[in-house]
This record gives structure tokens, C-alpha cells and sequence, in this order.
């Protein structure tokens, strides 16, 4: 193997690359150009381009099959190794731990979809928008996945911030609830203890809007960790993402009786991507996602019809 990997720098390992460029793109079973076109988008000879595409099938980077006059067709490629001949760059985003059905599918969408692309995305998972807002600032990844309400608020804070794809409601939880550890409750009353986590802007700002003008108690709590403290009485009542089955399954849950917190959990549901504005090259790429096939893979992973990957 280390001798094919050693013949990139080849002539023909150096057409290879250029080659495998032209290739990620195109979908396995279809037809590829023809080695006078590639001759031609390249600047290369007929020879040379044979030479580079002998170098990719040696590799197992793709299997082409000739069909006479029809043309040449792709039969199988390696994505990733294709990628990795090419030499081409990825971008990292962060999001959210893929606790839920609904995240473990815009997971796997934004996986798939920037498969077919040139450049791939990577993932790192964050609990805390706050924590992936840092992580952005910092340059540790090149966009953050979050809520619309979430970045609409980062961007009054910072006007170097912006959306620059939103997924549609109901693409980041399906919706948010009210969780009551006492069933006879029906509402969040004076003197309750109230779980809220200060790294969620979702979380916090509906826990504080629910109890706004009631005598509360709030008791800082990690997200994650809600559930347990309703459970074991630590807590009474917690605004949480109806998605969590777990406490679907065990606990008291109502709407929300504040109309600013109806009113703002759309935002609440609703998946975006948040990037810095001067990243130009990176919103490039990013207004060129394929949103509509993103939401179409989640749901299928949500339907059990696609096992989730990412």
C-alpha cells in the first residue's frame, strides 16, 4: 500500500488527484467523462489521464466499468479515500450531544449531504450553545449548530455572527414541555424549585419566561441531569425537550401557560447554522448545502428507515 500511496507524486499520481475532484461528485452507477473530456479540463494528455485513473482503481479509491460505446460508468468509490487523494480540506461544525432521534438525523444528513461534496463537514458534539458559541469565537470549529432562537440572540450580542441555513421548525426538538415531578401539578406554582441551566439560551430563557412574575426558586442544573433531579424530588418542575423519552415516559408533562414562551418555542424548534460573516469561503459552502435533502435523510432516520451515522 505504501508503495501506491507513493505514486501520487507521480505524474499520474498527480493527475489522480485532480481526477479524483471530478469524481467525488458523481453518484455510483453513473456515467463519468470521457477521457478526452477530462483531458481537457485538466490540461493533460489522454495517456496521462488513463495513467491517473489506473492509479485511483489501484488504490480501491473507485471501480470503473467500460461499456463500449455507452461509456465508461462509476460502479463503486470510496468516498473518503477519494477525499483523502484529492487532498481537499473539511470543515468542523459543533452541535449538540446526539441524544435525540431528531439530532442523530440532522447529524447524519449533514454527513451524508457534504459526502457528495467536495469538501466534507465534520462533527464535534457540545452540550451548551454557550459552549459552542465560544468554541466558534475561538476557532476551534468553523460553525455551530444551535436553535434560531439561540443565535438570534448570539447575533444581537455580536453583529460578527450570522444564520446562514435554517433547517425549518421542528428540525432541533419537536417541541419543548413543561415537566412536572409531581403529576398532581398542573402548572409551575409559587414556592416550586425550578431546575434551570444558564448554558442553554433555549432552556433558560423559556424556564424564565414560564415563571415570570411567580415566587420561584431556581436551582442551576446541568441539562442533562434534569430528568434524575425531577425524579429524585430535587427539583419540582423543569422546562426540557419533549423529545427525551425517558421523561416522556415517567413524567407529568403540560404546555406552556406563558404566550411569550408559545410564542418563542417555534425558534425554540427550529435547527440553523451559525457562522462568523468574515468566514467568507466557509459560507460559501455552507449556502450551497442541500438543506431540503438534510431535513429529508433526518426524517428518515426519525422513521427508522435509514440507521443514523456521524
Amino acid at each position: 500500500m505504501k508503495g501506491i500511496w507513493e505514486n501520487l507524486y507521480s505524474k499520474n499520481g498527480l493527475a489522480a488527484k485532480e481526477i479524483a475532484k471530478m469524481l467525488i461528485p458523481i453518484e455510483k452507477g453513473n456515467r463519468i467523462p470521457r477521457i478526452d473530456d477530462f483531458a481537457q479540463k485538466l490540461s493533460l494528455g489522454r495517456g496521462t489521464v488513463q495513467g491517473g485513473l489506473n492509479v485511483l482503481e489501484n488504490m480501491h479509491a473507485v471501480e470503473i466499468e467500460s461499456r463500449g460505446h455507452l461509456g465508461s460508468y462509476l460502479i463503486n468509490k470510496d468516498e473518503y479515500l477519494l477525499k483523502e487523494v484529492a487532498g481537499v480540506n473539511s470543515y468542523l461544525g459543533a452541535m449538540p450531544l446526539p441524544y435525540s432521534k431528531l439530532y442523530e438525523g440532522l447529524a447524519t444528513g449533514l454527513i451524508e449531504v457534504s459526502d457528495k461534496k467536495l469538501n466534507r463537514i465534520n462533527l464535534a458534539y457540545m452540550r451548551g450553545a454557550k459552549k459552542r458559541i465560544e468554541a466558534l469565537k475561538a476557532r476551534r470549529c468553523d460553525f455551530v449548530v444551535m436553535s434560531g432562537l439561540a443565535a438570534e440572540d448570539e447575533m444581537k450580542e455580536d453583529n460578527t455572527l450570522q444564520i446562514i441555513q435554517s433547517f425549518g421548525p421542528f428540525t432541533y426538538v419537536s417541541s419543548h414541555k413543561v415537566f412536572l415531578a409531581n403529576s398532581k401539578n398542573d402548572r409551575i406554582k409559587d414556592g416550586m424549585r425550578v431546575g434551570i441551566d444558564y448554558t442553554s439560551t433555549d432552556q433558560s430563557k423559556l424556564t424564565l419566561l414560564e415563571c415570570k412574575g411567580k415566587n420561584v426558586e431556581f436551582i442551576p442544573v446541568n441539562y442533562m441531569q434534569l430528568f434524575e433531579q425531577l425524579l429524585n424530588g430535587s427539583i419540582d418542575a423543569a422546562v426540557w425537550n419533549s423529545d427525551e423519552i425517558k421523561a416522556a415516559e415517567k413524567l407529568k408533562r403540560i404546555d406552556f401557560h406563558s404566550e411569550q414562551a408559545n410564542l418563542l418555542s417555534e425558534k425554540a424548534s427550529t435547527s440553523v447554522i451559525l457562522m462568523e460573516k468574515e468566514r467568507e469561503d466557509i459560507g460559501e459552502y455552507l449556502t450551497e448545502l442541500d438543506t431540503r435533502r438534510v431535513t429529508e435523510i433526518q426524517k428518515m432516520v426519525l422513521d427508522n428507515k435509514k440507521l443514523p451515522h456521524y
